[in-house]
């Protein structure tokens, strides 16, 4: 056992598995974090502008919906090739960490905004109607109604995205960047060496539980409907 802690921990094993840690999660909070300051304003355009909307808007909807779905259609691999020009103009490089957050914001927001509309639309129509009745402009309905009833729904949509973005994590190693997925992959797969293959997949898999877990725990929390039973 002694030996093989040794194999797995020693050497310096422990400190790269530390900052492989850390590296992947910077790499996912920060791209969760541009994908819904990008996803949510597209999430209230395409709930608002719909036919049942707040204020609805037929071509603006049919627009952003149509762009929406096209980037949410191709593979996240296909999507990086192809964003590599834009990459390349906006960060000025083609590879790295910064790089892959960049595709990972492309890929994601677009997810997200579907996610966001998906929980507006679960708010009932009555509170929101309520709200109309009272004299409250679009702004506050979307900010003081809206968004603290469709909450419990944004933060389990959080987590998809989180755990969705960490999936995606080990394709960094396309494009030289790094994180556990790329350890996995660049150590332990292509140059045999199992054992740090298997570890960098467990850490990844209890990464992808503890976010799941702490995120459901607070989407619970702020449920009213569980709170008052």
């Amino acid at each position: 056992m002694k030996d093989f802690l040794i194999e797995c921990f020693g050497g310096g094993n422990l400190e790269m598995y530390g900052e492989n840690i850390l590296l992947t999660l910077k790499i996912t909070i920060i791209s969760t974090l541009l994908a819904y300051i990008i996803g949510i304003p597209l999430g209230v355009i395409l709930y608002g502008t719909s036919k049942d909307g707040i204020f609805p808007n037929s071509p603006v909807n049919g627009v952003v919906g149509f762009i929406v779905n096209i980037l949410r259609s191709i593979p996240f691999m296909i999507l990086l090739v192809m964003t590599q020009p834009l990459a390349k103009l906006v960060i000025g490089t083609k590879i790295g960490d910064n790089t892959f957050i960049f595709h990972l914001v492309i890929a994601a927001a677009p997810f997200v905004a579907r996610m966001v509309e998906s929980s507006f639309l679960e708010v009932d129509r009555g509170v929101i109607e309520a709200a109309q009745s009272m004299g409250s402009n679009n702004w506050q309905i979307i900010t003081k109604v809206i968004l603290p009833e469709a909450k419990p729904s944004l933060i389990i949509g959080g987590a998809i995205a989180i755990t969705t973005i960490l999936g995606y994590t080990p394709m960094s190693q396309l494009i030289a960047g790094g994180g556990l997925g790329q350890l996995a992959i660049q150590y332990g797969l292509y140059r045999y060496n199992t054992t740090i293959m298997y570890i960098s997949s467990i850490l990844l898999i209890i990464l992808v539980q503890i976010t799941q877990e702490v995120l459901n725990r607070l989407a619970k929390s702020c449920d009213k409907r569980i709170r008052n039973r």
